[in-house]
């Protein structure tokens, strides 16, 4: 087994895509759990670590990190990106539009760790952890960015955007998702990689990057910021999100003042610079670890979850408030408490009433996460419940975030199912 994939199951930690879909939902509990599909690890693919995404017509895509039909990544496969399609029935049928490593170096990526997102001509684009002809990364390539076309009879046609190098100054290991402007520029972050000297294990304490298309279609890549690990950050395992002004803002799991990890923003500037400034460094002896994307409210508020530390260790959900004098104040929302779920992975959502919906990864009376949600009450309270607890079998603990569907039901995956089960992940549905 790989190192990387060791390193990864052993610990549960990941970054992932995290999409803040503002849709009408109900103020009861969650009440009815329903699998839509399990990956059985063979050509259907296996490890589904991402969040998925709709399209217009609502049909779910969403990638697995291994599985599928393609070579050169042992006997598990390399990944594919997938499509469910709704049934009259109620039943879902799944298919494989792409599956990773054609065996020439992996050159088109192996191993999507996070979700996707459509252009408006219907494409999706999204990022490998490994894979790529650029052998920098321990023999297993350092990631890439891919796009995939739909043509006639439902194929899709898979093309490399963009193969990363390790490291110097182009970054390495893309677990995070990608965001996209009105240009149509992607823009996403590296675990590893950069000119950061602080931060050895990953050749570099990670990057901001940007991928723009020329006229005659071919894409560049320039780096926006490298992360030095102390005092601006390390690691940014997490999508990043916009403004309405045109800053990104991002978190590192790593690094920072007390090298634990760190919210970020970057302002662009003129001359296509850009400028980071640390809006919150987490403390060893408060939460700590922030591996999942931020969410804005309409004051200008972020939100966001911690993986570790908190009352009980076992993560926060936290809330970042600017102030006039450019300060930002940070308080805790919720703090997971010793044997209830908690180390949150995945970022939150916001339906219409202001509640906060999120994932758990792992705890519980069957250590195996939940679904929380957390409603505001008078002043700075909010309130904490789990609409659904995972058991295993056939499902268990949730990497990504959750999504909405116009009638306030909940989409999401888990990467593993019980043991005993036939099942390597699922896609589930939650209805109120």
């Amino acid at each position: 087994m790989r190192q990387k994939k060791l390193w990864f199951a052993t610990s549960g930690i990941l970054a992932v895509l995290a999409m803040a879909l503002m849709v009408p939902v109900g103020t009861a509990a969650a009440k009815k759990y329903k699998v839509l599909y399990k990956f059985t690890g063979g050509m259907d693919g296996a490890s589904p670590f991402g969040p998925v995404i709709w399209d217009e017509s609502g049909n779910l895509y969403g990638t697995t990190w291994s599985g599928g039909s393609g070579n050169g990544c042992g006997t598990s496969g390399c990944g594919t990106v997938f499509k469910l399609t709704p049934s009259s029935d109620g039943t879902w049928t799944e298919s494989v539009l792409y599956s990773f490593c054609s065996l020439t170096n992996c050159a088109d990526g192996s191993n999507p760790l996070a979700g996707l997102i459509f252009d408006r001509a219907g494409n999706l684009y999204g990022t490998t952890e490994m894979g790529s002809p650029n052998d920098g990364c321990g023999g297993w390539g350092c990631g890439a960015v891919f796009k995939l076309t739909p043509g006639a009879h439902g194929s899709w046609a898979e093309s490399v955007l963009y193969s990363f190098s390790g490291p110097a100054d182009r970054g390495q290991l893309p677990w995070a998702g990608l965001v996209m402007d009105a240009a149509g520029s992607l823009y996403g972050t590296t675990v590893g990689g950069g000119t950061g000297t602080q931060c050895n294990y990953y050749n570099g304490c990670g990057t901001v990057f940007k991928l723009t298309q020329g006229s005659d279609g071919s894409w560049t890549q320039s780096v926006l910021y490298s992360f030095t690990g102390v005092p601006d950050g390390a690691g940014p395992f997490a999508p990043l999100i916009w403004d309405t002004s045109g800053n990104l803002y991002g978190t590192t799991f790593f690094g920072g003042a007390n090298y634990s990890g760190a919210v970020f923003k970057l302002t662009p500037h003129s001359d296509e610079t850009w400028t980071e400034s640390v809006l919150y460094n987490f403390a060893s002896d408060g939460e700590a670890g922030p591996m999942a994307p931020l969410v804005l409210d309409s004051s200008g508020n972020l939100y966001g979850t911690s993986y570790g530390e908190g009352a009980s260790g076992n993560g926060t959900v936290f809330k970042l408030t600017p102030g006039s004098n450019g300060r930002w104040t940070e308080s805790v929302l919720h703090s997971f408490g010793p044997r209830a779920p908690g180390h949150p992975e995945a970022g939150l959502i916001f339906d219409t009433n202001g509640s906060l919906w999120g994932t758990a990864y792992y705890g519980g009376a069957a250590k195996g996460g939940a679904v929380f949600k957390l409603t505001p009450k008078s002043g700075e309270s909010w309130s904490y419940s789990t609409p659904h607890v995972f058991h295993g079998k056939p499902a268990t603990n949730p990497h990504a975030s959750v999504i909405f569907d116009k009638a306030g039901n909940l989409y999401g995956t888990t990467a593993y199912c019980g043991s005993g089960t036939k099942c390597q992940g699922v896609v589930f549905e939650i209805t109120p």
